[in-house]
C-alpha cells in the first residue's frame, strides 16, 4: 500500500488511518456520480479509478487515477457538488476524507497533510496542461505535448531521456481523442523514432529532439491556420 513503509510506527499509523478512514471498492463500482452532493474527498492507495463528465449529453473520460492521487477533493468545500462521477477499473482501495477529518489530519498527521497539498499542487498543474491542449488545434500537436510534459516529469535530473507507463486509453484520455486516433499518431511518432513502444512502457530515448518537433508542428500549424 502507498502510505505502509519500513518503518514499523509508520506502517502501524498507516493501518490505523486504513481501519478509520479506508474504503473498498470493486471493478465497475461507482463510487460518486456527477450531481451528486459530495461529503468526501478521496485519497487512493490501491487500484485505478476512471473520472467520467457528462459533456453535451455525452459522458467523456476525464482521467484515469493511479495510487497516490487525490479526487473528489471538491467536496472539501461547503455544499458542493461531484462534478465529475468516479468509477473503479479494478479492486482497490481509498481514504474517505470528510471537512472534520481533514482538519484533524492536517492538525495531527504532517505525512498525509503534505501528500494532500502536492496532490492539490499537481491538480492545478494538470489543469493549466489541459487549458494548453485545448488551445491546440493540430492533433499530433496535442499528442507530442502531452508526451513531452510526462517526459518532463519522469527523466532523472540533467538526463535528455524518459521511460514511463501510459496506456492507450490513458493518454486519450488526457488529450481529449479516441483512442484510434492516439494510436496512429503514436504509430508515425515510433516511425520517425521520436519515441519506443514495449507493452505500456514508452521511452523518449531524445526529450530536445521530441521538444524540437513540437515546435515546428506548432509553426506548421501556424502556417495553415493563416493560409
Amino acid at each position: 500500500m502507498d502510505l505502509l513503509d519500513d518503518d514499523p510506527e509508520a506502517a502501524e499509523a498507516a493501518r490505523v488511518l486504513i481501519a478509520r478512514f479506508g474504503k473498498s471498492f470493486q471493478p465497475g463500482e461507482v463510487i460518486y456520480r456527477e450531481g451528486e452532493p459530495g461529503t468526501e474527498a478521496y485519497l487512493l492507495e490501491e487500484g485505478r479509478v476512471r473520472l467520467i463528465k457528462k459533456v453535451r449529453g455525452a459522458e467523456r473520460s476525464l482521467m484515469v487515477l493511479k495510487p497516490g492521487d487525490l479526487f473528489g477533493e471538491s467536496a472539501l468545500l461547503p455544499g458542493a457538488e461531484r462534478s465529475s462521477t468516479a468509477v473503479a477499473l479494478s479492486s482497490g482501495l481509498a481514504l474517505a476524507i470528510d471537512q472534520a477529518t481533514l482538519q484533524n489530519l492536517l492538525e495531527h498527521n504532517a505525512g498525509i497533510a503534505s501528500r494532500m497539498v502536492k496532490q492539490l499542487v499537481r491538480r492545478l498543474r494538470d489543469a493549466e496542461d489541459q487549458i494548453e491542449l485545448i488551445m491546440l488545434t493540430d492533433v499530433q500537436s496535442k499528442i507530442v505535448s502531452a508526451l513531452l510534459k510526462l517526459a518532463q516529469q519522469t527523466r532523472e535530473p540533467g538526463g535528455n531521456n524518459a521511460l514511463f507507463s501510459v496506456s492507450p486509453m490513458e493518454l486519450a484520455t488526457r488529450v481529449g481523442l479516441d483512442v484510434d486516433t492516439v494510436k496512429r499518431s503514436v504509430q508515425k511518432l515510433r516511425e520517425g523514432q521520436y519515441i519506443r513502444v514495449a507493452d505500456e512502457r514508452l521511452e523518449v530515448p531524445d526529450i530536445e529532439g521530441l521538444r524540437k518537433l513540437y515546435g515546428l508542428l506548432g509553426q506548421k500549424d501556424e502556417v495553415a491556420s493563416e493560409a
